[in-house]
């Protein structure tokens, strides 16, 4: 394999009928571009170019080597085109994970908006509660619920706040009666959210500070939506995201308990691996999320306007 740098050069100098034409653009020195064209032909065993004191002529040999090495020069400008392109122009294949819940409800939504912006992208997205390494997956970015922001290793970027609230159905609280403090959760069925690891108890803040509430109920489910479903069917209370039941709240088919009293907040990040140069594909569908979704999303304004 010949020295890459030597062809190129090698071909500079053809395309610029001089050593010193060829050395000036490059901004080296002209020994050094005559030095690299002696070291090519003695690698190749050929003259490649006949010189005299006025002019340059390529040789039989060095015209058909000459037309390869040409189109290297063009395929390396071609490359550093598409670099450019690709990290200037968001284009090419966004690939990511996101939660079931979330991506359901308003990701899925959403993108129909994000890709008429940016017509040049493909959207690959895979629909996962399961953590998914980037590196292995070969994710751009990945969508995360969680109290803390990243990991290892990771750049996080928060797209919005995800808020809980203790609510029942109105058939089940004409039942059971409306729980007026947090000891009253002991006399109602409480159903568990398997993820958030409750360990039989939920932990509130409220005036007060932080409570560690007991609780006991006859359903424990690892999925939010179906824990929508069966609290709007009667069975009991539950820790709901609004994200998922704000319309609820604001249709009066689900009714909040114990308002002062709320779990910690999670919020949804954005997390990518570190890169000073972030492509621009993911920068811009970070930034078109945290302006859909923000400090205030919309699914919240819908859960508040009942209280209003």
């Amino acid at each position: 394999m010949k020295n890459v740098d030597d062809m190129l050069l090698f071909a500079q100098v053809v395309k610029a009928r001089s050593f010193s034409a060829a050395a000036d653009h490059l901004g080296i020195s002209k020994s050094r571009v005559s030095k690299s064209v002696a070291r090519l032909e003695a690698a190749l065993g050929v003259r490649l170019l006949q010189r005299s004191t006025r002019r340059l002529n390529l040789t039989e040999v060095g015209e058909a080597y000459f037309t390869h090495c040409d189109r290297i020069l063009d395929e390396l400008a071609l490359a550093d085109n598409t670099v450019g392109s690709l990290h200037r122009e968001p284009r090419g294949t966004l690939k990511f994970s996101a939660p079931v819940a979330f991506s359901t409800l308003h990701l899925a939504s959403a993108l129909p908006d994000f890709m008429a912006r940016y017509p040049d992208l493909t959207v690959d997205m895979t629909i996962s509660d399961r953590l998914v390494d980037l590196v292995e997956a070969g994710y751009d970015l990945a969508l995360r619920i969680a109290p803390e922001p990243g990991g290892p290793n990771l750049v996080a970027r928060r797209l919005a706040p995800i808020r809980r609230k203790i609510c029942g159905s109105p058939a089940y609280l004409a039942r059971r009666g409306v729980p007026q403090t947090p000891a009253d959760l002991l006399h109602h069925n409480c159903l568990d959210y398997t993820c958030m690891n409750t360990d039989g108890r939920w932990h509130l803040r409220g005036p007060a500070g932080k409570a560690a509430v007991p609780v006991a109920g006859n359903l424990r489910i690892n999925d939010d939506e179906a824990l929508s479903q069966a609290v709007l069917g009667g069975l009991g209370l539950a820790l709901l995201p609004t994200f998922i039941i704000g319309g609820e709240l604001r249709a009066g088919r689900l009714v909040e308990v114990l308002p002062d009293y709320l779990p910690v907040e999670r919020s949804i990040y954005a997390v990518h691996l570190p890169d000073r140069h972030l492509p621009s594909k993911v920068r811009v569908f970070i930034e078109f999320l945290q302006q859909r979704f923000g400090d205030d999303p919309y699914w919240d304004r819908l859960s508040a306007s009942v209280e209003n």
